[in-house]
C-alpha cells in the first residue's frame, strides 16, 4: 500500500521509507511526521464513496525519535509487546524509542512545517526514593544552541506486578509501567520549515538516561485579545506568574458571571496558579462541595498561554474539594462555555499509597447548554469525567444533554481521557487528541446510577475524527451499554494492553439496544495481553460480560499490525447476535487471527467485502467448542461457517 502525507494527521509509528537501523552509531532516516495510508486514509477497506481521513485535524506535526538521525540505542518491543516489566519499547509509539546515555548522544529531525513550539515525549529515571527527578536537555536548531528544556519523572513510574489499577505504588520497586511524560515549550524564535532540530545530551544534562519517543512541532498562535464583552480575572485580584494562589479571584470572577454581574470571564496570558476547584456554593452544607457552576462563559488567550497549574496533591489540599475530583480545574453542572485554557493537575498515581488522588480537570452533571473547545488537560487522574450518580443531591439531577466537545488536547493521566456516564446523551467529543491515558481513553458508560435506569440511558452519543494514541492502560474507545453510540473517524495506535475499540457488558451497565456503529476508524497496533497476562484482547473486542451486545455493526475500517486478534468476540454470559462486518481490512495479527471466535463465544457475524491477510493463527478461527457462526468468509458457500483452526 502506498503512503501518503497528510497535513497533521498522525498515524505515527506505521512503516515509513528509511526507517532506521538498530545500533549505537548515527544512522539517518526520514523523520515520520502525519502519515496516514494512501486513498481513503482511514476507513479504506470500502469501495465507493471516500470515506472522510480518520483522525483529528492536529495544529502539529509529530516526528517519531527513530526515524530522524540519531546517535544512541534503539529499543524495540519484544514480539508480544510486553507490558509492565520496564518496557520502554512496549510503551512508545510505534513500539520503538532511542536512548542516550552518553555525553553528545541526540536525536535529529527536519520539520516540515514551521514552528515556535516543541513538545517532548520522554523517559528520564525515578528519583532513588520515588517523587521524581529533574534533568534538562539540549535542544539545538541548524547547529546552534536553542535553550535548555525542562524534564521530569514526576508524573511518571508506577511501581508493581499487579494490573489492579488501584493497586500501583510510588515507591519504587523492580517492575514499573506509566514510564513515560512530556515537556513543552514555547520558543522564543519561530523556525522555518526545513530547520534540522536536535535534542542532545550535553555535559551538563544530567540524567542518567534519556529516552526519546517523539516531538511535536507546532506554530502557535499569538494570544487572543480579550473580548470587549469580557471581565478579566485580574480585576478580582488575580496575578499571573507570581506562584501565588489566584484560586479566590478566579471563583469571585466566575461567580460573578455566574450570577449575572458580568458578561464573561477572560482569562488573559499567563500561568496562574489554582488550589481549589471551582464551583458553587453549596447552600445545604456538607463534608464536600459537589455543586457546579451553571450558566458561565469563561475564555482564554488561547492553551498555549492561559494555563492554570497547582503545585498541591489532591490528597493534601484539603478544604471543600472531594479528594478524587481534585483541586483543580471546573465543577460544571449546567450552560457553561469554556475554551482556549489549559489545566495542569498535580497527580502521580490513582488510588494507591493509602488512596491518594490525581483530580479530574473537568467534572459534574454537565446539564444542557455546555461547550467545552480547545482545552488543554494533563496530569490528572481524569481528564473529563461527565455525570454524577442521582444519589449525589437528587434535586440538582440533569444529566449531559448535547454536550459538545471539541479541540481537547488530553495528555498523561492516570484514568479515563473523557468518559461519558450517568445518562449522558446526544452528546459528542470530536477533532480533539489523547495521548497515554491511563484508562479508557473515550467512553460511553451507561451506567445504572441514575434517576430512571429504564430512560436515564447512555444514548446517541458519538466520538468522531478524534486522534487516540498510547493508552497505557484499558482501551483507545470503550462502549458500555446504552443506544445509538457511534465511534467514527477516529485513529487510534499503540494500546499497551487492551483494545482499540471494545464494546463490553462488564461495568453492569444498562443493556445494549438499539444500534451501535463503528465505522470509518483506522487502527495500529492495538491489542495485547492483561489481568497477569493472562487475557489477550484484540484490536477490536466485543465483551458480553453478562448481557448480550446486540445491534452492532463495523464498516469501512482498517486493523493494522495488532498484537494478537484483529477482531475478537470473547467469552462472556452474553450473545454477540448478527453483527455486521462490512468494508474491512485487517492486515497482520501479529500473535493471532484476522478474526477470532473465543470457544464460549455465542452469536453471528456477517462479513462484506472483508480482507484478512498475515495472520499468524488463520485468517478465521473459530475455537472448538464455540457456539459462534461466522458467515461470508471466502470459502464459505451459501452462508455457512467459517471452520474452526482444528477442523
Amino acid at each position: 500500500m502506498k503512503w501518503k502525507q497528510l497535513r497533521r494527521r498522525v498515524a505515527v509509528g506505521v512503516p515509513a521509507l528509511g526507517l532506521v537501523a538498530i545500533g549505537v552509531l548515527p544512522v539517518s532516516g526520514s523523520a515520520f511526521a502525519g502519515v496516514a495510508p494512501e486513498g481513503d486514509s482511514g476507513g479504506s477497506a470500502g469501495t465507493g464513496a471516500v470515506a472522510a481521513p480518520a483522525g483529528a485535524e492536529l495544529p502539529y506535526v509529530e516526528y517519531e525519535a527513530e526515524a530522524g538521525t540519531y546517535d544512541g540505542t534503539l529499543l524495540e518491543a519484544d514480539a508480544k509487546r510486553t507490558f509492565g516489566h520496564t518496557n520502554f519499547a512496549s510503551e512508545s509509539s510505534g513500539r520503538q524509542s532511542v536512548r542516550l546515555e552518553n555525553t553528545g548522544q541526540y536525536v535529529e529531525f527536519t520539520s516540515t512545517a514551521p514552528t515556535n513550539s516543541i513538545v517532548v515525549r520522554n523517559s528520564i529515571p525515578d528519583a532513588p526514593g520515588g517523587g521524581g527527578a529533574e534533568a534538562t536537555i539540549s535542544l539545538y536548531a541548524d547547529g546552534e544552541f536553542v535553550q535548555k528544556l525542562d524534564l521530569s519523572s514526576k508524573h511518571s513510574w508506577l511501581y508493581g506486578n499487579t494490573d489492579d489499577p488501584e493497586g500501583l505504588t510510588n515507591n519504587p520497586q523492580t517492575d514499573a509501567r506509566r514510564l513515560f511524560d512530556e515537556s513543552h515549550a514555547l520558543l522564543e524564535n519561530s523556525y522555518p520549515e526545513g530547520t534540522t532540530f536536535r535534542l542532545q545530551r550535553d555535559a551538563d544534562d544530567s540524567a542518567a538516561f534519556y529516552v526519546l519517543d517523539l516531538i511535536d512541532l507546532e506554530q502557535v498562535a499569538p494570544p487572543s485579545e480579550k473580548p470587549a464583552a469580557c471581565t478579566s480575572i485580574t480585576e478580582y485580584g488575580a496575578v499571573p506568574d507570581d506562584d501565588t494562589d489566584d484560586t479566590e479571584a478566579l471563583q469571585a470572577a466566575v461567580t460573578a458571571d455566574q450570577n449575572g454581574e458580568i458578561e464573561c470571564v477572560w482569562v488573559p496570558p499567563g500561568q496562574w496558579r489554582q488550589e481549589q476547584k471551582i464551583l458553587t456554593e453549596d447552600l445545604a452544607g456538607g463534608q464536600y462541595n459537589q455543586v457546579g457552576i451553571s450558566d458561565v462563559d469563561i475564555r482564554g488567550a488561547g492553551m498555549w498561554h492561559s494555563q492554570f497549574y497547582t503545585l498541591t496533591p489532591p490528597h493534601e489540599a484539603g478544604g471543600i474539594n472531594h479528594p478524587h475530583e481534585g483541586n483543580f480545574g471546573f465543577d460544571i453542572d449546567k450552560n457553561t462555555k469554556i475554551s482556549d485554557i489549559a489545566i495542569f493537575g498535580s497527580g502521580t498515581i490513582r488510588g494507591g499509597d493509602g488512596n491518594h488522588e490525581g483530580g479530574v480537570g473537568l467534572n459534574g452533571r454537565f446539564g444542557v447548554g455546555t461547550e467545552i473547545s480547545n482545552v488543554w488537560i494533563e496530569h490528572a487522574n481524569v481528564g473529563v469525567w461527565v455525570g454524577r450518580d442521582y444519589s449525589n443531591r437528587p434535586e440538582l439531577w440533569g444529566p449531559a444533554d448535547g454536550l459538545k466537545f471539541s479541540g481537547m488536547r488530553i495528555r498523561n493521566t492516570y484514568a479515563d481521557g473523557i468518559n461519558f456516564t450517568n445518562g449522558t446523551r446526544n452528546s459528542e467529543v470530536t477533532n480533539s487528541s489523547f495521548r497515554t491515558t491511563g484508562d479508557d481513553s473515550l467512553a460511553v458508560w451507561a451506567s445504572k446510577y441514575v434517576k430512571d435506569p429504564a430512560t436515564d440511558i447512555g444514548h446517541d452519543n458519538h466520538f468522531s475524527n478524534n486522534t487516540i494514541q498510547l493508552p497505557w492502560r484499558a482501551n483507545g474507545v470503550a462502549i458500555y451499554g446504552g443506544y445509538g453510540n457511534t465511534v467514527e473517524n477516529n485513529l487510534i495506535s499503540d494500546t499497551a494492553n487492551y483494545p482499540g475499540i471494545m464494546l463490553a457488558t462488564d461495568h453492569d451497565p444498562v443493556p445494549f439496544s438499539g444500534e451501535t456503529v463503528l465505522s470509518g476508524n483506522s487502527l495500529y497496533r492495538c491489542g495485547g495481553a492483561f489481568w497477569g497476562e493472562a487475557q489477550e484482547f484484540g484490536a477490536i473486542t466485543l465483551f458480553p460480560a453478562g448481557q448480550p451486545i446486540p445491534g452492532v455493526t463495523i464498516k469501512d475500517t482498517d486493523i493494522h499490525d495488532s498484537t494478537y486478534d484483529g477482531i475478537q468476540f470473547k467469552t462472556g454470559g452474553g450473545e454477540m447476535p448478527n453483527v455486521n462486518i462490512t468494508n474491512v481490512s485487517i492486515d497482520k495479527s501479529n500473535n493471532g487471527s484476522g478474526i477470532l471466535a473465543m470457544g464460549g463465544a455465542r452469536g453471528s457475524a456477517n462479513l462484506t467485502n472483508v480482507t484478512i491477510t498475515g495472520s499468524a493463527e488463520g485468517d478465521v478461527d473459530i475455537e472448538p467448542g464455540s457456539q459462534f457462526v461466522i458467515n461470508g468468509w471466502p470459502g464459505a458457500e451459501n452462508g455457512t461457517p467459517a471452520r474452526s483452526k482444528e477442523d
